[in-house]
């Protein structure tokens, strides 16, 4: 059996937990003896990850839902194949639900022509619509449902005390999700959800990417008016070349840098 390692009471990510990067972020939230999983990441990880889930000593019958954050290939494209090994009901907002049910791969990212990425994007139907306000109950703990659009029109966020798990909206360098007509996304939108975390109370952002990060309100600042500076910027594009937060966070996990 391994070890168990939260990051925070109730909760444990899988990067953090096996101590390098499988994909996205992935969260398990607990209250014995129930479980859910918030994103699930690519197919290929998901026999990693379902084995580690029987390490940790987690019931796969205990667990309550695999919720899709929304629905970009890189956080759901294992989700059907969870499910089906899981048997858990999955969970998302209307919208992602729509792009789940026909695998659109455009929408989903999951092919760019012009980038050479050609993914495949496994059809999955969504047993359960969470909307703004909703609880998410697992045990004697409830998530709170944000609906934070602007990465896309789907995205999620859930609120667990002063925890927010905070998807694609901003990552611990300032860095948000990728802003593209075609996967969806508004500007406006996004500005809006980042100045609702900003105005939030809680302490600590779990994101779907990279580091967990305490929340700072200078950096959601200056994110906050780099995204109004676009609104009027003909040159935004989605062709960063690479993310070094990525390279920072590889060398965390490998040392056990927890969340700081």
């Amino acid at each position: 059996m391994l070890q168990r390692k939260p990051v925070f009471p109730h909760v444990i990510e899988v990067n953090y937990q096996a101590g390098e990067r499988l994909g996205c972020d992935v969260y398990i939230v607990f209250d014995e003896p129930e479980w859910i999983m918030i994103d699930v990441g690519f197919e290929d990880t998901v026999d990693e990850i379902i084995q580690m889930i029987r390490d940790l000593d987690f019931s796969l019958s205990a667990c309550k839902g695999i919720i899709a954050t929304h629905a970009d290939v890189d956080h759901v494209q294992g989700l059907a194949r969870m499910a089906q090994l899981v048997k858990a009901p999955t969970l998302s907002h209307p919208k992602a639900a729509d792009v789940l049910a026909t695998g659109d791969p455009i929408i989903t990212y999951a092919h760019i022509p012009a980038q050479n990425i050609h993914l495949d994007m496994p059809t999955v139907r969504i047993d359960k619509l969470i909307d703004e306000g909703d609880l998410v109950k697992v045990g004697n703990l409830n998530l709170e449902v944000w609906h934070t659009p602007g990465h896309t029109d789907s995205q999620l966020s859930f609120r667990l005390g002063d925890l927010l798990f905070s998807g694609d909206n901003i990552y611990r360098d300032g860095c948000v999700g990728v802003i593209d007509a075609h996967h969806g996304s508004n500007i406006e939108d996004f500005i809006r959800s980042l100045q609702r975390i900003r105005a939030s109370d809680v302490k600590w952002l779990l994101p779907s990417h990279g580091p967990i990060f305490k929340k700072d309100n200078a950096l959601l600042d200056k994110t906050i008016a780099r995204l109004q500076g676009y609104l009027q910027m003909a040159d935004f594009g989605t062709l960063a070349k690479d993310w070094p937060l990525l390279a920072e966070w590889d060398k965390e996990l490998a040392l056990g840098v927890g969340p700081k």
